[in-house]
């Protein structure tokens, strides 16, 4: 194999990975590196994950699932949390346990939470509107979440996290 050869196949090489790795990586799955100690013990800072960007756009989370989306006080940061309310859901949290009223239990819900070690003995209520999630972590001593800066928009969802690889 003459040089000239091999640089042509190299370049090929080259374009042929960035046209497969770039899409997929704008639009299919990203890093994310848990950064803080708000969803121990489930993910603990360090963890790097592989987060799935398509699968919320064809279908709306549920509750109990984690999500990874732009904060919305500042969209150059990003956030894992668990969804805790739906939209249009009223979600009432008294004594650090959480209650949620919507439809199919007018009289209210009070959720099993097994990954959660301890919480704040808190009263809240909050209402959900139209596309408005609440997302609480899982280590609720020390998370910033829906509690102190309100729901998150569907239009901040990034996707779920998928794969986990340890430090």
């Amino acid at each position: 194999m003459n040089s000239s050869n091999f640089w042509k196949e190299l370049i090929k090489l080259i374009l042929l990975s960035l046209l497969i790795v770039v899409p997929f990586r704008l639009y299919i799955a990203q890093p994310f590196i848990v950064d803080g100690a708000s969803m121990d013990p489930t993910f603990e800072t360090g963890d790097y994950l592989i987060v799935d960007e398509l699968t919320y756009r064809f279908r709306t989370p549920e509750r109990g699932s984690i999500l990874i989306f732009r904060y919305p006080r500042d969209h150059r940061k990003s956030f894992i949390k668990r969804v805790i309310g739906l939209p249009g859901e009223t979600i009432s949290i008294s004594g650090g346990e959480i209650t949620v009223i919507n439809r199919e239990h007018p009289k209210g819900l009070v959720l099993d939470e097994p990954y959660v070690a301890s919480s704040k003995k808190e009263s809240l209520n909050y209402i959900l509107g139209i596309g408005e999630y609440f997302v609480l972590g899982d280590n609720r001593l020390s998370s910033a979440d829906s509690r102190i800066w309100g729901p998150v928009p569907e239009g901040d969802i990034i996707g779920r996290p998928i794969i986990r690889f340890f430090p």
